[in-house]
């Protein structure tokens, strides 16, 4: 039976490094040929978390904050205008803004409906009442455009006096704003499979249907405030 020799290891002459490892992790160890030892799959970098949802929430109310602080702006001007001058004439308002009036208060009846529908999982209802929202909203565009036609048929301007004026203003100051609801609505419409399937995408619902409220209500305060001080 032999013995075994152990031999010493060699010692590296003064000023001679070792060479490096093979195995492609300069003694990083893990194996991995990636940084880190991710076991050869590249770096990905940090994940972009979604917004939280309540986030969406602030956004809309901060939107909505700044517009009726616009129409209070508005409203302050009018009545400062009508207390000051002396060519003040009242005008009357198209009758076709009262039917709008029920349009409106309509459509934000459909989308309530197609809201709650959504979160019972009633998808074709949903869908329905959507549908029906979006031409309600149309509608109201289009009767609005109607009752320029009329005052301008009657000879009644923007520039004719300044209560005319600031009918204009008002009513496409409102039209402007609801129109911006209007492609909100237009796509929720091109995208219902995917709000249907994904419930995280049913916050462009929730937001769109506080906005398209909170519109319904302005037109409401216009109206009156048009009817008793115009």
């Amino acid at each position: 039976m032999g013995t075994a020799v152990l031999t010493p290891p060699k010692a590296s002459p003064p000023g001679e490094s070792i060479p490096p490892s093979r195995n492609g992790n300069n003694g990083r160890g893990g194996g991995g040929s990636g940084p880190g030892g991710s076991g050869g799959h590249g770096y990905r970098g940090p994940s972009n978390p979604p917004l939280p949802l309540g986030a969406y929430r602030i956004a809309i109310w901060i939107g909505i904050i700044s517009i009726a602080i616009l129409f209070l702006a508005l409203t302050t001007a009018m009545m400062v205008r009508a207390a000051e001058t002396r060519d003040w004439v009242h005008t009357t308002i198209p009758p076709i803004l009262y039917f709008n009036t029920l349009v409106l208060m309509t459509s934000s009846f459909t989308f309530e409906l197609s809201r709650r529908a959504l979160g019972r999982e009633a998808d074709k209802r949903f869908v329905l009442w959507l549908y029906v929202t979006t031409a309600l909203g149309l509608t109201f565009i289009a009767d609005q455009l109607m009752a320029w036609r009329q005052l301008a048929a009657q000879g009644i301007y923007i520039t004719t006096n300044p209560s005319s004026g600031f009918l204009y203003l008002l009513t496409a100051a409102h039209g402007l704003h609801l129109l911006g609801g209007i492609i909100a609505l237009l796509y929720l419409v091109f995208r219902t499979r995917r709000i249907i399937l994904n419930p995280r995408k049913r916050i462009a619902v929730e937001v769109t249907a506080i906005y398209w409220h909170f519109m319904d209500g302005l037109w409401i305060y216009l109206l009156a405030l048009l009817v008793l001080k115009l």
